[in-house]
């Protein structure tokens, strides 16, 4: 089972964390990892990360967020609409790195 470790543990950066998520995703054969490097030119409140597999049939849209930062209305209104769609949308953080959560979610386990 991979794991991926943050060099900061405690209080990860957006950034570190991200790079962290984006690895694991990889490692777990995502394909498709898709960042937009300017979020000012797209809508506001959509999700940081889009990632797919077509090996694991999945597509998941995840707005990343430190331990403590909060979610935005625009991006509750984004993850509301994606998921009234049939969409995977949701808010991850390093503690759901650290517990394991992202892991089975990128997997597709229950």
């Amino acid at each position: 089972m991979p794991t991926q470790r943050l060099s900061s543990p405690n209080s990860p950066s957006e950034d570190e964390f991200q790079s962290a998520v984006l690895q694991l995703a990889q490692l777990l054969g995502y394909q498709l990892r898709y960042h937009n490097p300017d979020s000012r030119r797209s809508q506001a409140g959509f999700p940081d990360l889009v990632l797919g597999s077509s090996s694991r049939k999945r597509l998941l849209f995840r707005e990343l967020k430190t331990d403590t930062g909060r979610v935005s209305p625009a991006q509750r209104v984004c993850m509301e609409i994606l998921n009234l769609a049939g969409a995977n949308a949701a808010v991850w953080r390093p503690q759901d790195l650290r517990s394991g959560r992202i892991e089975r979610e990128l997997r597709g386990d229950k």
